[in-house]
């Protein structure tokens, strides 16, 4: 860092680049251009698909990572900034020390720069200086031969408020206490032990062991804060919220006061002896309770993260989940007392009829249910049954599957978290105002095995129910963090303009909720759009939303047929080129593998479109507008499991995977209680992540270890080699 006029110049972009580039091991090069589209308003989605020349095919977590990086460093930026001016007001800033401050790369070591020339509130220390027995601190530290007290007589005045030589002692060893806090050397020294050494320590607060049960492997727990995972953290944090347990953390206390005195403490006279008074004060009473808050901090920002993804994992499994497609469906609500709602739906999703039936008990109208979805089916022409996995949905499913339906459609469940949101959200009020509640849940049912993507987008991913603790973690990381995951599963599989919802159209690259909201109206004012560039008469979309919408959206069916696929735009004139040198129509060259890859791609670079965006568009018009969401496959239960009581050691069952943790996977098995498969019984080797063998939604077949009815846990194992 460099001064102008004795100021600090300011960091850069370029400089940001630099120091993103190396922490994620991307070419500094990759990062400006990045950080350059970024700043004419370009997405990360857009960016990552279409422009990959200019990035080096960056993806988009790199992306991601970039975008996130630049704002912390742009704040750290501004606070260095703020520093340095209050420093230099101050006339207090030194070479070295704008050196420093300049050389600073997290807010921790800026502060402890900071610390001796903050703002002061009153404290002992300052108490004391202002009774002018700095000078004797100063003579005390600097650990001389010489009596202390014949120099404390001096500074003994009843005017000041100094009574005699003791209380002038004392105050002197409180400054002493507050300059070893405040310098910044003896925080970096102490801050790596911690980094290093130092440990959680938990403990039951007295009379809180009945009330604190579920905490019971905290009562008195002990963990290297490095090796600590992120589940315990935050269940430890949470347990002392509720006032059942004490937390704190801290290295062993003997060697951190080791360290500090190897720094401090540089004779062994009487001098000295104060000085180490002083350290042990400044350690148990400032720095050790600063240094614990902030790797509290450090610690539940760590934990936070680690959930945070462990639940953005999950959401993009399930966003991704293989949709039906547009079948006749018949979708029921399960419920024992009030009945289960049954809606009938169209392909496109439209409500075409609702009614309740009641097989389960206790009315259990088994023959008069199987009447009325007899006729349903039959009228309706109904492909497929699908059943919410709520209360009833396992009772609901064993009965219904034994009925001879015309048709015989295959009946299958879906995981029904957050339906009642929705039904009782102000959108699907606006969408069926003439439904009660029960009813709108059981058309979200159906939707979303449909397609769960424009289903769930209508809904708070927190309300999905696949995270770890989200209701403990930053609120505002993970809002950040799951607003990524939708928008990188709806852009990654594009949106049919022409039917989607404004709820889907506002994740979509450029289109802000406004926008959505205008592209729908505009649509039913006019009817559907025949091209993309119809999108240009949308009322506020102008041309850098489209440029970052347009290749999202799909129009099938309209004027030209690549507006039904992937291919930007911006692109059209290189597949105009290629259909002229093969001299036949894009329609004829779309979906022809042999004659796509007769196709030299260097032929057709231009100074926009490199290699990269030429091979995209090539395997594009392969596959045009293909879905990348797997094929849909109907799950079936284990038959004969409906309730724990059916459960025992060695049963193999089938089930779902309904939520991933950092310690495990949680599997429906249909017995209305998840079981638990812990990360070490996921397979025969080591299990880093559940990630890397599982995923939300996917079928697996369990064996069942232990059933604990009492306490509603199931532990199941995935392992080859079953005990």
């Amino acid at each position: 860092m460099s001064s102008i006029s004795g100021m600090m110049r300011p960091m850069s972009d370029t400089m940001f680049a630099d120091i993103i580039a190396e922490e994620i091991s991307a070419g500094p090069q990759q990062v400006r251009a990045a950080l350059a589209l970024f700043a004419e308003g370009s997405t990360t989605p857009f960016i990552a698909r279409y422009r990959k020349e200019a990035t080096g095919n960056l993806d988009e977590n790199a992306l991601t990572d970039i975008r996130d990086r630049h704002k912390q460093l742009a704040d750290l930026e501004k606070r260095r900034t703020a520093i340095c001016k209050s420093v230099e007001e101050q006339g207090k800033m030194t070479a070295d020390l704008r050196t420093s401050i300049g050389e600073a790369r997290t807010m921790a070591e800026l502060e402890d720069l900071y610390l001796p020339f903050r703002p002061r509130r009153k404290t002992k220390g300052s108490i004391a200086r202002d009774k002018g027995l700095e000078p004797l601190a100063e003579f005390i530290f600097q650990q001389t031969a010489g009596s202390v007290k014949d120099k404390a007589l001096h500074f003994v005045s009843q005017e000041k408020g100094v009574a005699d030589t003791d209380e002038a002692i004392q105050g002197a060893k409180d400054i002493i206490s507050e300059w070893i806090n405040e310098d910044a050397e003896h925080r970096k020294v102490l801050r790596i032990l911690f980094g290093r050494k130092a440990f959680f320590h938990c403990k039951v607060k007295k009379g809180k062991e009945e009330e604190g049960i579920k905490y019971k492997d905290y009562f008195d727990w002990a963990e290297n804060v490095n090796k600590t995972p992120s589940h315990r953290i935050l269940a430890a944090r949470r347990g002392e919220a509720e006032g059942i347990l004490t937390l704190r953390i801290e290295p062993g206390e003997e060697e951190a006061l080791g360290l500090l005195g190897k720094l401090v403490i540089r004779n062994t006279n009487e001098s000295a002896a104060m000085v180490r008074q002083a350290m042990e004060d400044s350690y148990r009473r400032l720095i050790r309770p600063s240094l614990e808050r902030e790797y509290r901090q450090e610690t539940k920002k760590r934990a936070d993260e680690t959930a945070t993804d462990v639940f953005a994992k999950n959401l993009k499994d399930i966003l991704l989940a293989p949709p039906l497609g547009q079948k006749r469906t018949l979708a029921i609500d399960p419920g024992f007392r009030t009945g289960c709602k049954i809606v009938c739906l169209s392909p496109s999703g439209d409500l075409l009829e609702n009614t309740t039936i009641y097989p389960l008990p206790p009315r259990g109208k088994v023959t008069e249910t199987e009447q009325t979805l007899k006729k349903l089916v039959k009228k309706h022409n109904i492909e497929y049954i699908v059943i919410g996995n709520g209360t009833g949905g396992r009772e609901a499913l064993s009965i219904i599957r034994k009925m001879d339906l015309p048709g015989t459609p295959p009946v299958v469940t879906v995981n029904e978290s957050g339906a009642s949101v929705y039904s009782a959200s102000k959108l699907a009020q606006k969408e069926f105002p003439h439904q009660d509640v029960t009813v709108r849940g059981a058309v979200s049912i159906g939707r979303r095995l449909m397609d769960p993507l424009s289903e769930l987008v209508k809904i708070d991913p927190k309300s999905i129910g696949v995270g770890q603790y989200q209701h403990d973690v930053d609120q505002k990381l993970l809002k950040q963090t799951l607003e990524d995951v939708v928008v990188h599963a709806v852009n990654m599989v594009g949106v049919e303009v022409n039917t989607a919802s404004p709820e889907l159209l506002r994740y979509v690259a450029g289109l802000s909720p406004r926008l959505a909201e205008s592209i729908t109206s505009y649509r039913r004012e006019n009817g559907p759009f025949s091209g993309r560039n119809d999108l240009l008469k949308v009322p506020g979309m102008g041309a850098k939303s489209f440029e970052q919408c347009a290749g999202f959206l799909r129009i099938k069916g309209g004027g030209n047929p690549l507006d039904a696929s992937g291919v930007h735009p911006e692109s059209y004139h290189i597949v105009s080129a290629m259909t002229e040198d093969l001299e036949i129509p894009v329609h004829n060259m779309m979906g022809n593998t042999e004659i796509l890859e007769s196709i030299d791609p260097e032929k057709y670079i231009t100074s926009s479109a490199g290699i990269p965006t030429i091979r995209d568009i090539l395997s594009e018009l392969k596959k045009p507008g293909r879905d990348p969401r797997e094929h849909f496959e109907a799950f079936s239960y284990t038959q004969g499991v409906n309730t724990m009581e059916d459960l025992y050691h060695g049963l193999v069952a089938m089930g779902t995977v309904t939520n991933i943790t950092a310690f495990g996977a949680f599997i429906d098995i249909g017995v209305h209680q998840d079981g638990l498969v812990h990360i070490s019984q996921m397979a025969d080797h080591f299990v880093s992540s559940p990630h890397e063998e599982v995923y939300v939604g996917q079928g697996v077949t369990v064996t069942v270890l232990d059933v604990d009815v009492r306490r509603n846990r199931i532990q199941l194992s995935m392992k080859q080699n079953k005990s």
